[in-house]
């Protein structure tokens, strides 16, 4: 808010008499905006987790909260700057340690603030205000998933035509909603390309394929080009260049097997709305790169196709919820996420086949550990990386060096947002006792328990 190029919406939109609720960045751009100013520093910084409590007059905005036993409500905060005073006619609803000004509004303006975010899972009661703010606005809150189906498919309908489309086909949730969906709309005008780049999970690429040719009657390409990305990724350790040179490999096999299935006019693919805020900004405008997704960014001109991306504003729970109007298997739907770039992202530095087999195993038996205990449903996603350090171990009468490994599971719904599943000190014992006895090349295992933000869920 505080830099010279730092965005603001157009001041008529305060003079327009209509509610505003401004979020997190919104409620700092309301306050500089309108009279009240922002600073930084002073170690009002917070990421994660946080509690508010009422402070004030109640507030129609607030109706349904602060009803629990100790009078506080748990908000998820990602904030650097923060309001240090208020504009006039603004007063102060809810407070938290680090956010004196949590909640603030000028009711008789009907404007509302609230410097966290209620948009994501971990403010449990952010839908309630969410649903309060729409009752204020005046409007009826009954859009349904049926309505966004029948509203894409005629977009999709009206920008394909009568041209042919190619689908990039993880085998996620993501890219086969949009395959569905896709195939909904214009039948055998889609061709599906599986790409197998190497690095995917133990036995995804047979259970991908089987998958989706059982459930599916849907042409489908098994594009094995693993020796063209791993030979291309072969000394590679930074995270940026991996993504940018896994992308571009994508592009190259996309366009060969658009050259195959003949007069492509079209690339589908199953981008998110998470994937374009963390890669470039939705409207074009100057949010920061955390870091580049494979799906985002546009096509060169020379590959000559045009993009479809029906899930480009939706986040996963939305899709998932697409999913089950499109009649996808509960089972399926309910898949944990994996990325695009596959397993390159869950291994810091330099890309080995060796490394790469070792995390396979790894990550099959954290998997398996998952689903013995019955955890898997409650976990959004999970995984292990192979770290980029040797460790001296003792196993049996020898000396050993060799990798450590970190688990990583979170709780989410969309992605935005994520916090460390709680496992027990048992379930983390057995499970490294496992990895170390089961896996050759791993004699050490952590757990991260780092939240998002500040972290991001996968390691790079």
């Amino acid at each position: 808010m505080l830099d010279a190029d730092a965005p603001r919406p157009p001041r008529a939109v305060f003079e327009l008499g209509v509610p505003v609720l401004g979020i997190c960045y919104g409620q700092q751009v309301m306050m500089q905006m309108l009279g009240g100013r922002v600073g930084r520093g002073d170690g009002t910084a917070e990421f994660g987790r946080a509690h508010i409590r009422p402070s004030g007059a109640a507030l129609d905005l607030l109706e349904g909260w602060f009803s629990g036993d100790d009078d506080r409500e748990q908000v998820w905060m990602s904030h650097g700057d923060h309001v240090a005073a208020l504009a006039p006619g603004f007063a102060v609803y809810a407070t938290s340690p680090g956010a004196p000004f949590a909640v603030t509004a000028d009711p008789a303006r009907r404007f509302y603030a609230v410097q966290f975010h209620p948009e994501v899972h971990h403010t449990p009661a952010g839908r309630t205000l969410y649903a309060n703010f729409v009752r204020l606005a005046g409007f009826k809150g009954d859009w349904t998933m049926a309505a966004y189906r029948d509203e894409a498919i005629a977009k999709i309908r009206a920008q394909v035509g009568d041209g042919r489309v190619i689908c990039g086909l993880s085998g996620g949730v993501d890219s086969s909603v949009a395959a569905v969906l896709i195939h909904e709309a214009v039948g055998e005008q889609l061709t599906c390309v599986f790409v197998d780049h190497g690095l995917l999970r133990q036995g995804e690429a047979d259970e991908v394929v089987t998958m989706f040719r059982d459930h599916y009657n849907i042409p489908l390409i098994h594009a094995d080009e693993s020796e063209l990305f791993l030979g291309e990724l072969e000394g590679v350790s930074d995270p940026e260049e991996k993504r940018k040179t896994i992308g571009r490999l994508f592009i190259d096999v996309f366009q060969k097997h658009a050259d195959e299935v003949g007069n492509a006019a079209f690339l589908a693919q199953g981008t998110l709305y998470p994937d374009v805020i963390e890669s470039v900004s939705f409207s074009g405008g100057p949010s920061v790169t955390i870091k580049s997704h494979h799906n985002v960014g546009g096509l060169p001109e020379k590959m000559g196709l045009k993009l479809v991306e029906p899930l480009r504003e939706l986040f996963k729970d939305e899709v998932r919820a697409l999913g089950r109007e499109l009649g996808l298997p509960e089972g399926f739907i309910g898949r944990h996420p994996f990325p695009g770039p596959g397993l390159a992202i869950r291994c810091p530095g330099e890309i080995t086949r060796e490394k790469l087999a070792i995390l396979r195993k790894a990550d099959a038996v954290f998997i398996d550990q998952i689903r013995r205990h019955g955890l898997y449903d409650e976990i959004w996603q999970a995984f292990v990386a192979i770290l980029p350090v040797r460790t001296v171990g003792v196993m049996g009468d020898g000396r050993t060096y060799d990798y450590a490994c970190a688990l990583r599971a979170v709780t989410s719904v969309d992605g935005m947002t994520a916090d460390f599943y709680p496992f027990s000190h048992e379930f983390l014992g057995e499970t490294a006792t496992r990895i170390i006895n089961e896996v050759r090349g791993i004699n050490r295992v952590t757990y991260d328990i780092t939240s998002k933000p500040p972290g991001t869920i996968e390691w790079e």
